[in-house]
């Protein structure tokens, strides 16, 4: 049976543009700004890779575990009682269970911060599996990371959908075999023609999804 594959950060919480704070909030700190190119780098990047750049890039004395652990503590208030869903989630979700759709959460995101997020919206119990990229120890954005996620869940991934919002993440996922889907976000709003050639579908919102009654 085909599964729904979803990401979390910019796909199903509005939690992309709190890890710019984030950033500004940690780099000035010890005196520096986050740059564009730095952003890109650990945009979509598992937690200690982004640290271990961060590290490197400034020339920093902290441990790759100290910056992780900041990083958490920054963000942690904002995913538990601040970061929304994105419109049409909730019901969206609700829907393909409703449905029998079997569901699986694939993320980059910290797995206490997801837990957090999802907890408030009594979102975790939806899906059959969670699965988080920093346990599989590979980028999104590399094929492999894909090809590993389809041995986790113990299933082929032709057939299984992905929504996801980053344009490496889908091209990487398309390559690997699965059919995606699009997944509009004001943090990558300058890339969304790059998004909508890479992907089967694209969406501005979940409500688009929603089946029509009455």
């Amino acid at each position: 049976m085909q599964m729904y594959i979803f990401d979390l950060d910019g796909t199903i919480t509005d939690t992309n543009s709190l890890w710019r704070e984030v950033d500004a909030e940690f780099l000035g700190k010890r005196g520096f700004s986050p740059t564009p190119e730095y952003e890109k780098a650990v945009g979509s990047s598992i937690f200690p890779a982004a640290a271990q750049y961060t590290k490197d890039a400034y020339c920093l004395p902290d441990t790759v575990e100290d910056i992780m652990a900041e990083w958490e503590r920054l963000a942690e208030r904002h995913y538990r009682e601040l970061a929304p869903l994105k419109p049409g989630v909730w019901e969206f979700l609700h829907q393909c269970k409703r449905q029998g759709l079997p569901m699986a959460l694939f993320t980059a995101c910290r797995p206490a911060l997801c837990r957090a997020a999802l907890d408030r919206f009594s979102l975790w119990e939806l899906f059959d599996h969670v699965v988080f990229a920093e346990e599989i120890g590979l980028e999104k954005r590399d094929p492999k990371c894909f090809a590993r996620l389809g041995e986790v869940l113990g299933m082929p991934l032709r057939g299984c959908v992905l929504f996801d919002d980053s344009v490496e993440n889908c091209s990487a996922a398309a390559r690997a075999g699965m059919d995606t889907v699009g997944v509009y976000d004001p943090y990558y709003a300058h890339r969304q023609a790059e998004l909508k050639k890479v992907c089967g579908r694209y969406i501005r919102s979940f409500e688009e999804l929603l089946c029509k009654t009455g």
